[in-house]
């Protein structure tokens, strides 16, 4: 007997975060990830931690991409993991675009 499996499309949030109003490359991962298969939605420039956070509940996500190029990943991205925590959402996979940066998100989602 065959077994039916169910997929769906992998959702995906890119986040603008902050005062960053450079967002053609955010963009083009939207355009990518889309093309890839993906459920975009994009959180549109200067988004605050509590909304990315709302966002991702309300539209329950898969990933958050967060986008960033001003050098306030420090500050802010510890602050979108402490919103998702805050809300429970523990299932959701934080990622950001360079190494240093990840490893914020990586310590923030560790240590918190």
């Amino acid at each position: 007997m065959k077994q039916k499996t169910t997929s769906r499309k992998i959702k995906i949030l890119v986040a603008k975060l902050g005062l960053d109003g450079h967002d053609r490359g955010a963009l083009v991962l939207c355009r990518g990830f889309r093309d890839a298969g993906m459920e975009v939605i994009y959180s549109g420039l200067f988004a605050t931690p509590d909304r990315i956070a709302q966002i991702a509940e309300d539209e329950d996500v898969d990933v958050v991409a967060l986008s960033l190029l001003n050098g306030a990943h420090g500050t802010l991205f510890p602050r979108v993991v402490q919103e998702l925590k805050k809300r429970k959402i523990n299932d959701v996979l934080v990622e950001t675009q360079a190494k240093e940066r990840r490893s914020t998100v990586q310590t923030c989602v560790e240590g918190a």
